[in-house]
């Protein structure tokens, strides 16, 4: 009998309508197909994760054997580094690869790489790359190996929405009916666009404030079409900043991206200092106890005060020391191995004592 090849939607783990296929999910390109019993899973995995990181010994066999390549384009600091230590601690054996010094150098193409990767028996390749769909690409052509978007040009970064969304449960101890101000340059924010879904998808209300300019009004065209059950029906926009902030529960400052801009979005940096910065005036409208979240790197000064970035409510560095829990968790459940936290603490005690 003719094998019959597998559909688009079936290689990215979806069904002919949309939704996700049960089971083991193949490969993480953004929260958009993602259910909330889904990220509920993968927030409960990264509570086990986070307790190894605990320990005097962060060492776990849950993926011995197993291959993770990191294929970067991009410069990075915290999501590198963050995975590669979530590879290393479930002891994966960990590749880093960057286009400087790769054939990439030569004229190779992504696909050429990705299937040369896949044909070396990888078992999940995490990419960062410039051009917004280059995962998806991976995710279509490459039949045997799991793809993880860690970041593609101005479209997602599933990973930092999923630590985000973890930082502040672990807070709030719940993410339905919280509010969260995403301020800054959300247009080109590929950060902005998955919390967007994933906050929105749990519950969250969810209020983008900035500059017109850098609001991504062409995402939310036409949310009246979508159905009050849809995430994005409910996000809001605004463009000043102390209305907005108001009673937030979550504050979110965002990087100028002035990488990835053409000229003209801004009169001047000192107007955006004047008019979006996250400053202690601005924080005092915020609900008592409200957080304040960066992604990172942060220019402060600009888009954050160094008082706030540093003061008692940033949960900054917390967002940082998270991330390698939920990417450790995200490894874990695209290997198809998931026993629950409780299994996985077990498996930590056989195999940490006395070593």
């Amino acid at each position: 009998m003719k094998s019959r090849s597998p559909a688009a939607g079936e290689l990215l783990g979806l069904q002919p309508n949309g939704s996700p296929i049960a089971g083991p999910r193949r490969h993480v390109l953004d929260l958009d197909d993602f259910t909330t019993s889904e990220i509920r899973n993968v927030l409960e995995s990264a509570k086990g994760m986070s307790e190894v990181l605990g320990r005097d010994i962060k060492k776990v066999p849950a993926l011995r054997g197993r291959v993770i390549v990191t294929l970067f384009y991009e410069a990075s600091t915290r999501t590198r580094i963050s995975f590669e230590e979530a590879g290393k601690v479930l002891s994966a054996d960990v590749i880093n690869m960057s286009s400087s010094g790769s054939s990439t150098e030569k004229g190779e193409s992504l696909l050429n790489t990705g299937l040369t990767i896949q044909a070396m028996g990888v078992d999940v390749i995490v990419i960062r790359h410039p051009h917004s769909g280059a995962p998806y690409l991976l995710a279509r052509c490459l039949d045997r190996v799991g793809i993880i978007n860690a970041g593609d040009g101005i479209h997602a970064h599933p990973t930092q929405a999923l630590l985000d969304l973890y930082t502040v449960n672990e807070k709030f101890g719940t993410l339905e009916g919280l509010k969260l101000v995403i301020v800054g340059d959300v247009m080109h924010s590929r950060v902005a666009r998955s919390n967007i879904w994933g906050f929105a998808r749990m519950g969250a209300r969810v209020v983008l404030c900035g500059p017109s300019t850098l609001l991504p009004l062409d995402m939310l065209q036409g949310r009246e079409k979508l159905g009050h059950d849809h995430p994005l029906a409910s996000v809001e926009v605004d463009t000043d900043l102390d209305r907005a902030i108001e009673g937030a529960d979550i504050v979110m400052a965002l990087r100028l991206q002035s990488e990835r801009q053409n000229a003209g979005f801004l009169p001047s940096l000192r107007e955006y200092i004047r008019r979006w910065q996250v400053n202690d005036a601005r924080l005092g409208r915020a609900r008592d106890g409200a957080l304040v979240m960066h992604p990172g790197p942060m220019n402060e000064g600009i888009e954050i005060s160094s008082s706030i970035a540093h003061g008692d409510r940033a949960v900054i560095e917390q967002q940082v020391t998270n991330g390698v829990a939920v990417r450790m968790a995200l490894l874990y459940h695209l290997s198809g191995v998931q026993p629950s936290a409780p299994e996985l603490g077990d498996t930590v005690k056989d195999h940490s004592d006395g070593r």
